[in-house]
């Protein structure tokens, strides 16, 4: 027997159903806040990934799936959605349309090679927003009140926004060098991975999570602490803004986000879940002014951010799992020919009539029929009976109050449709 490969999963059953929900709802709620879809490519130049995440990254250095493809060249299964849309913004000239900013939404498979665990896979869906071409902080706060509004319509409460800034480059270099200098007596204390990064990226060790809970990482320097006026007063902006939006955050120095291309705004939406362990993430994001540029567009400021699927589903699997059922609306009960395609007939003007429902094709017998209407949770039955017929009449059944109806066969569509 052929298996699927480690770190992927087959969506079916009441899992399709949390999918396909939280993608309805994400696109609605983008929608109302005027984000247009935008779909890039699965794989893409390697180059893309490696300039734009960063090659001393995690994801880079450890997690893509990089191949020669038949015309020998380097492609890259997209780890994240970010730099696909950048690309495309550049490649397409959006940055010289008037309609500006340009502001997208996504949804789409991306692939990590990493340990697979709950919530996150090899193969995964994300789904995300982008916004190019404003530097106001009105954009970071129109983009998390979205991303706190989503979980809102999705039924997951008690979500804090956690907020941090990592300052305009003046602030970063300042910062890294009083990092650099307060780690160093420690750096042999800590993984090997931050040993690796003390050298080429030591904002990245405040990521770590071997060492998180170190007391070296505890007391590391506040990077809010080395903000210029100007960073300081933009990021203030940003959380005035979100108190106007009854946005609930708090303030955690201790974001930075895995990614080169972030300045200024990062965030993550942590969900007050019990038993989710690392899954209480479910959303994060930032500003990255300046990886238009490294792409070799013009200066542009962006904001933007993404969340797993797959570790929404296991929030709505928590919190909701009677709410997002496979029931049907009618299921028609036949067992001769004649009843049958009456009921072909009926389903099919029920279905076009948005009604729900469904009808034996295994030729059960009427009470194996009944049983699987139970099993499909219908809330009406119609029972199809030859001699009814021939008179005209139909008899439908309440299936939460048991009680039955004669309906004639003319008004059975008005009848089912009233009573839904």
């Amino acid at each position: 027997m052929i298996s699927k490969p480690k770190g992927t999963y087959d969506i079916y059953g009441s899992d399709g159903k949390y999918y396909n929900y939280i993608n309805a709802v994400f696109q609605n709620v983008a929608e109302l806040y005027n984000y247009e879809y935008i779909r890039t490519p699965i794989f893409e130049d390697s180059a893309l990934f490696h300039r734009s995440v960063g090659e001393t990254s995690d994801i880079v250095s450890k997690e893509t799936y990089d191949f020669k493809d038949r015309g020998d060249r380097d492609i890259t299964l997209r780890p994240e959605g970010t730099a696909g849309v950048v690309r495309s913004f550049i490649e397409n000239k959006m940055y010289g349309d008037t309609n500006q900013p340009k502001k997208f939404y996504y949804s789409g498979t991306m692939y990590r090679y990493e340990r697979p665990q709950a919530g996150r896979y090899r193969e995964f869906t994300q789904i995300g927003v982008e916004a190019l071409g404003s530097d106001s902080p009105l954009m970071d706060a129109e983009v998390i009140s979205l991303a706190y509004r989503l979980m809102e319509e999705m039924g997951i409460e008690n979500v804090t926004v956690k907020i941090n800034s990592l300052g305009d480059k003046e602030s970063r270099d300042n910062y890294r060098e009083a990092l650099v200098k307060y780690l160093e007596p420690h750096i042999n204390d800590l993984c090997s991975d931050c040993q690796n990064r003390f050298k080429t990226n030591p904002l990245r060790i405040l990521d770590c999570k071997v060492d998180q809970d170190t007391e070296i990482l505890k007391n590391v320097p506040k990077i809010l602490d080395y903000l210029n006026p100007d960073s300081k007063k933009r990021f203030e902006k940003v959380l005035e803004y979100l108190n106007y939006l009854d946005v609930d955050y708090e303030v955690d120095a201790n974001i930075v986000r895995g990614l080169d291309y972030y300045n200024h705004t990062v965030f993550e939406l942590v969900a007050d879940i019990e038993d989710l362990g690392n899954a209480s993430t479910i959303a994060a994001g930032g500003r990255y002014n300046s990886l238009v540029s490294t792409l070799d567009g013009p200066e542009t400021p962006c904001v933007g951010f993404a969340s797993g699927v797959d570790r929404l589903m296991i929030v709505l699997k928590k919190l909701r799992a009677e709410e997002i059922k496979n029931a049907i609306d009618v299921y028609v009960l036949a067992v001769n020919e004649e009843e049958k395609i009456t009921a072909l007939k009926l389903v099919q003007d029920l279905r076009w009539s948005e009604v729900k429902c469904e009808m034996d094709t295994l030729d059960r017998s009427l009470k194996a029929q009944f049983k699987q209407a139970d099993r499909l949770g219908a809330r009406l039955l119609i029972l199809l009976n030859s001699e009814e017929l021939q008179k005209g009449i139909i008899t439908v059944k309440d299936n939460l109050t048991h009680e039955e109806t004669k309906v004639d066969e003319s008004e059975i569509l008005d009848y089912i449709i009233s009573n839904m």
